[in-house]
């Protein structure tokens, strides 16, 4: 179905007129480097490992997501995070102080928090009881000025995934940009809409390294959509924003999905345990359906409860203060050994 989307409409008039920064590196892309004596970008020259900047362009990590994931390079975008691919979202499409943004709680703070920190208005729309997108609120929510809707599915603190009917009815009749973040579709049975990137062109899926491939630390974020919305946030991107060390490390990690693979496993058969023993705690009054590698629980006294599991050594995530969250913890699938402790924990009790 077209919905008669046009990049051109949401782009801001100082992203369309500016004209980006081009590093040293961004001039010189296509060149044999070991042969090439660099004295164009006022490096130490003296050689560590990391004297020098790395790639802005992360070519080496994209050829190989873009292998993976069965897209084109240009379809591409790394970020510090997932943090700094949302934040580019919205400093490319959203006027300060005119446009707005559509989320839907319970859900990823951080969409708030960059809403607020970039002064673009952030319209709430509830998700349903059962924690499903309201669309014909939504849609009613949308006006002009309206860039962005958020979807997260499977949605953080939830765990549950978003119908597919929803979302390509949002994506069909929506003119602004679609972004779905699936910082956890690996552990969940449901596909990717990366399958669907070439069908709508105001879809834009963000994922990360930071949950089933275990690099947290490291810091990449990534974004996958259209060639023509890839330019324009590579356009206002920080030059060298994704240092040589998580690149490095990145390549390390992609170069074994084998191993990827079977950590998930592990991690989704340890999900299906814990899932078990807890229909059995005496004060779990509800269990949320997840395909994530985390579990919310409703519970008697979610503040109570956290303070006791805290004074036993286990650290949780309390949202009894989330839009449909009173009185849910949040437990994040740990290690065989780890999910033993927090069962116990949990037996013990009263």
């Amino acid at each position: 179905m077209e919905n008669n989307f046009n990049i051109n409409n949401l782009i801001r008039e100082n992203v369309k007129s500016m004209k980006p920064y081009s590093s040293a590196r961004d001039e010189f892309e296509d060149f044999d480097t070991a042969d090439m004596i660099f004295l164009d970008a006022n490096e130490n020259p003296f050689q560590n490992g990391v004297n020098r900047y790395p790639d802005p362009q992360q070519s080496s990590v994209k050829v190989v997501l873009a292998k993976q994931r069965n897209v084109n390079t240009k379809q591409i975008l790394l970020g510090n995070g997932s943090d700094e691919v949302l934040d580019l979202i919205f400093r490319a499409f959203c006027e300060p102080k005119v446009d707005n943004v559509i989320t839907l709680p319970p859900t990823y703070g951080m969409y708030g928090v960059l809403a607020n920190i970039n002064a673009v208005e952030n319209r709430e729309v509830l998700l349903s009881n059962d924690f499903q997108p309201q669309v014909e609120k939504i849609l009613e929510a949308v006006d002009e000025n309206t860039k962005i809707i958020f979807l997260c599915s499977p949605n953080n603190p939830t765990g549950n995934s978003f119908s597919d009917e929803s979302v390509v009815k949002l994506l069909q009749n929506f003119k602004g940009l679609v972004v779905i973040d699936e910082a956890y579709i690996d552990f969940s049975k449901k596909q990717s809409w990366m399958n669907e990137l070439d069908e709508y062109p105001n879809l834009i899926i963000t994922q990360t390294l930071s949950k089933a491939y275990g690099l947290a630390g490291i810091r990449l974020g990534i974004c996958y959509g259209s060639a023509a919305v890839i330019s324009v946030l590579n356009k206002i991107k920080p030059p060298y924003n994704v240092n040589e060390l998580t690149q490095l490390r990145a390549l390390e990690r992609l170069s074994n999905p084998e191993k990827i693979k079977s950590e998930i496993v592990s991690i989704i058969a340890q999900r299906e345990e814990l899932l078990k023993v807890l229909v059995d705690v005496k004060f779990v009054e509800k269990i949320y359906p997840t395909e994530a590698n985390f579990i919310l629980i409703k519970v008697d006294d979610a503040n109570k409860r956290y303070d006791e599991l805290i004074a036993k050594g286990i650290v949780i995530r309390n949202r009894t203060t989330q839009p449909l969250c009173e009185n849910t913890l949040r437990l994040t699938i740990g290690t065989e050994e780890e999910n033993k402790k927090l069962i116990e924990a949990l037996e013990k009790l009263k």
